[in-house]
């Protein structure tokens, strides 16, 4: 069953955490529909947070994250790939969580790359898209908290919160 809004109106730090062991759906321009288990998710907390693209303010690149949570944020790094976010919190209350990894693809450019995002998934809503949308699941998984990767930059307190989720294997 498709997540409905609600469930990504809470604070980053919670649905990244809940989105271990849910679905991803993709419906890929051929028609076909491939299910992905998330694995590994990074909560970025709002305009404090300074390893989170809203600590610079609201800008064009930022916009979809000051919506209501439940709205797709993907921006392109490196030139090459494009980064799977989904807004979480209130409006206004830019929060969002990185989608790290899906069962049996590890990393997030590389996550980008298997579900063929591009820019026109920007602001795409996950209770309506027809194209992208996450659904629950049975699994409770167990998971292990690390340091977010990547974030050297917003300095010793926000590189160091453990906002970096991965279901471990037992």
């Amino acid at each position: 069953m498709r997540i409905d809004t609600k469930f990504f109106q809470k604070e980053a730090f919670f649905v990244a955490q809940e989105l271990l062991g849910k679905k991803i759906v993709r419906a890929y321009d051929s028609g076909e529909i491939v299910k992905y288990t998330i694995t590994e998710t990074e909560a970025y907390g709002g305009e404090e947070d300074l390893a989170c693209h809203a600590s610079k303010g609201r800008t064009k690149r930022t916009e979809i994250m000051y919506h209501e949570g439940g709205k797709v944020y993907v921006y392109l790094i490196y030139g090459i790939y494009w980064m799977l976010n989904f807004v979480t919190g209130k409006k206004n209350e830019p929060q969002a969580v990185l989608i790290r990894g899906v069962e049996e693809c590890s990393g997030p450019g590389r996550v980008g790359k298997l579900l063929q995002l591009n820019k026109d998934f920007y602001g795409e809503d996950l209770a309506s898209s027809k194209k992208i949308w996450v659904e629950d699941s049975q699994i409770k998984p167990n998971f292990i908290t690390t340091v977010r990767v990547g974030i050297d930059y917003a300095g010793e307190i926000w590189k160091n919160k453990l906002w970096r989720f991965i279901i471990t294997r037992n």
